[in-house]
């Protein structure tokens, strides 16, 4: 017969402290199913390979309306079944967004990301592409492609996962190089904090610190760390940028930028999302805290 040993104080707490730690672990909220049920869609215009940053006209010269909200022509979003688990394509061939239903602040996201095949105009030429604009808030169709709603951008990008660009009013600081002549700031966790966007006398476009994307075919883990104005972007495990003072400013007036929806761009071409998830933050975890150091 076996002996039963009780446990003491100490080691009821050391296993309450486990089970807990472990819960928070794995606390993670699942932001993508069959439905896309968490998220709008929106879609803007298909655009011409001359296309100039004007909202489209008619044939008589008159401002063409959006396509819309929720209005998912030519089945741009579509979610199919793999495994068990949903996966989002997005075809590229109208220019849009899913869009959060809700806001989030003070958040941890994570996504895994494949190209797809098909280029559409105007992009027949150039490299994939897609985005996730965060922190977006105010009207759909500002800024040159008359698309989204303002935010911050993480690139989505063939070649340059991890990027960032700011959009219209937003603006924010990046531990990188000084640009010299016509080269891009590049990131470097090395350097110290640059202004870049609005609010700077710097345009807002910062290229990672190096690429870490996966084979063309092949899954790339894509995360998000976003703690008050502070924010990381991470490739397959690899911190490629480090932002914080994140802004918008409107009449001269910078306000701080924290929290809105989230969007994953379609933008002329074909790209499959999937394993999207989100927690909430209470601190900026202890592992990245020296970058901001």
């Amino acid at each position: 017969m076996k002996k039963i040993i009780p446990l003491g104080a100490l080691e009821l707490l050391l296993i309450i402290f486990f089970l807990c730690a472990c819960n928070n672990e794995v606390s993670w909220t699942p932001l993508l199913d069959n439905e896309l049920s968490e998220w709008d869609t929106y879609l803007s215009y298909r655009l011409p390979s001359d296309y100039s940053g004007k909202v489209p006209e008619d044939e008589n010269g008159v401002p063409v309306n959006p396509i819309g909200l929720n209005n998912n022509v030519s089945n741009v979003f579509s979610v199919w079944d793999s495994a068990g688990s949903p996966v989002l394509r997005i075809s590229g061939e109208i220019y849009g967004c899913v869009i959060t239903k809700q806001e989030f602040e003070n958040y941890h996201l994570k996504m895994k990301v494949k190209w797809g095949n098909k280029k559409w105009e105007p992009r027949l030429d150039k490299l994939l592409d897609s985005g996730i604009l965060y922190h977006s808030r105010g009207e759909f169709g500002d800024g040159y492609w008359r698309t989204w709603m303002p935010g911050q951008e993480f690139q989505v990008m063939e070649g340059h996962m991890g990027d960032y660009w700011n959009f219209s009013t937003t603006g924010i600081d990046i531990r990188a190089f000084i640009p010299e002549g016509d080269m891009n700031p590049v990131a470097s966790d090395k350097q110290s904090f640059l202004p870049l966007g609005a609010g700077s006398n710097l345009p807002g476009f910062c290229l990672r610190s190096a690429d870490f994307e996966s084979a063309m075919g092949e899954w790339t883990e894509l995360e998000l760390i976003c703690y008050e104005d502070k924010s990381l972007h991470i490739v397959n495990g690899h911190v490629v940028m480090i932002l914080r003072n994140s802004r918008s400013v409107n009449d001269g007036q910078s306000v701080p930028l924290t929290k809105g929806r989230i969007q994953l761009q379609s933008e002329a071409a074909e790209v499959y999302y999937k394993d999207i998830m989100i927690r909430n933050l209470d601190e900026l975890p202890e592992k990245y805290g020296s970058y901001f150091n």
